[in-house]
């Protein structure tokens, strides 16, 4: 079992960054359809340390395994009176189907139950993700709905499942 950490992003992950969210291939499975260019990127590395949570509503942090960015996990749309939080992750192109999703999962869980007290946690996959409901599956997440015609693709509209785990 891969064991990774979480922090908070550096300006030395711009190259990973860079490359996670300028890779078009898995601009299907989020919301980004467009690129973002360095300088953007940067200027949100430089502006997040001064981001709180609480008001942001929102957190990006990197996984990292022996020094090195093996991934990014996001919190989004967090709500600290229901305690919940949407989460999504990113795991390096290169090192995807070697358990490093489980442990951004393991990581991301334990941080938001011990650090943030969250009571649950949920993610929206395209219904033709199988990789992604598979992890989250193996994680005890449960499919708890489903959105028809959800995410506009080149192909058409895709079903997009709600999953979700209570700590």
């Amino acid at each position: 079992m891969k064991e990774v950490k979480l922090r908070a992003l550096e300006p030395e992950d711009i190259d990973a960054i860079y490359a996670w969210e300028n890779d078009q291939e898995s601009w299907q499975d989020g919301l980004t359809r467009m690129p973002f260019s360095r300088h953007a990127l940067s200027q949100y590395i430089a502006e997040s340390s001064l981001l709180d949570i609480h008001t942001s509503k929102q957190l990006r942090l990197v996984a990292v395994e022996g020094g090195e960015a093996v991934g990014c996990v996001d919190l989004y749309d967090y709500e600290p009176f229901s305690q919940r939080a949407g989460i999504g992750i990113v795991v390096n192109k290169e090192l995807r189907h070697q358990g490093y999703g489980k442990a951004l999962l393991d990581a991301l869980e334990d941080y938001c139950s011990r650090h943030l007290m969250l009571h649950q946690l949920y993610c929206t996959i395209s219904a033709d993700n199988s990789a992604s409901q598979k992890l989250f599956s193996s994680k005890g997440y449960r499919q708890v709905g489903s959105l028809k015609e959800w995410i506009r693709s080149s192909e058409g509209y895709k079903d997009a499942l709600i999953m979700q785990k209570i700590l």
